[in-house]
C-alpha cells in the first residue's frame, strides 16, 4: 500500500526494455555477499515510521475521477509536492549502508558513470514519476563504474547522508558516497 498510485499507473504501462523486469517491479528480496563494515538496509528503513505517503489520497474516491478532472489534477499537485517534502530517517545519517535498487546515470564522463539517483522500482524516475524524496538516494561514485546502463540492479556500499537536493529526474532525501557498487546479479528468469 507504500506507493498505490504509481504501482497501478506502472501497471498499466507493461513490460519494460532492459533486462527482464517490469516498471514496477521492485528486486527480489535476496541477501547479498556480506561487506564488511556495511550494514545490509532495504527501502522500507529509509521511510520513517508512521509517515504516509498516500495521505493526499484520504477520502478521495480515485475510480471515479478522470485525468482532466480539476480534483485529479489538485489531488497529484497535492501528491508530488507532499512526496517532495517527505520525510527521512534520521537514524540513518552518517551510516555505512548497503542497499541495493536500480541506477538512474546522471553524469557520465565517456562511458564512465559518475554520479547516479538510485531507485527501489524498475522504471522510477524515468517511465513514470519518482518516488518520494525519502526513497531516491543521489550517489556519488569515488571510482566512475564502466558500462552501467539506465535501469541496471546493483548494490551500492557507502555512507549514507541526510541531503534533500533535485537532480531535475526526481527529488532525493539522502545522498550516498559510494565505495563500492556491484551488479546485484542476473535478473530473474536468466540463467
Amino acid at each position: 500500500m507504500r506507493l498505490l498510485i504509481p504501482l497501478l499507473l506502472l501497471a498499466l504501462l507493461g513490460p519494460a526494455v532492459a533486462a527482464d523486469y517490469r516498471v514496477g517491479e521492485r528486486l527480489t528480496p535476496r541477501k547479498a555477499t556480506p561487506a564488511l563494515n556495511y550494514r545490509e538496509i532495504d527501502w522500507d528503513e529509509l521511510t520513517p515510521k508512521g509517515w504516509d505517503p498516500m495521505a493526499a489520497f484520504k477520502g478521495l474516491n480515485m475510480s471515479r475521477l478522470k485525468d482532466s478532472d480539476p480534483k485529479a489534477i489538485e489531488a497529484l499537485e497535492k501528491m508530488k509536492a507532499a512526496w517532495a517534502e517527505a520525510p527521512v530517517e534520521a537514524s540513518l545519517d552518517g551510516k555505512r549502508v548497503k542497499l541495493a535498487g536500480f541506477v538512474v546515470p546522471l553524469e557520465r564522463k565517456g562511458d564512465a558513470v559518475l554520479e547516479l539517483l538510485l531507485v527501489p522500482y524498475f522504471g522510477a524516475c524515468i517511465h513514470v514519476p519518482p518516488p518520494p524524496a525519502n526513497q531516491i538516494v543521489h550517489v556519488i561514485l569515488k571510482q566512475p563504474a564502466e558500462g552501467m546502463k539506465m535501469m541496471n540492479a546493483f548494490w551500492v556500499s557507502g555512507t549514507l547522508s541526510l541531503q534533500h537536493g533535485d537532480s531535475s529526474l526526481g527529488i532525493y532525501g539522502y545522498r550516498m558516497t559510494a565505495d563500492r557498487i556491484d551488479p546485484y546479479g542476473l535478473p530473474k528468469g536468466v540463467k
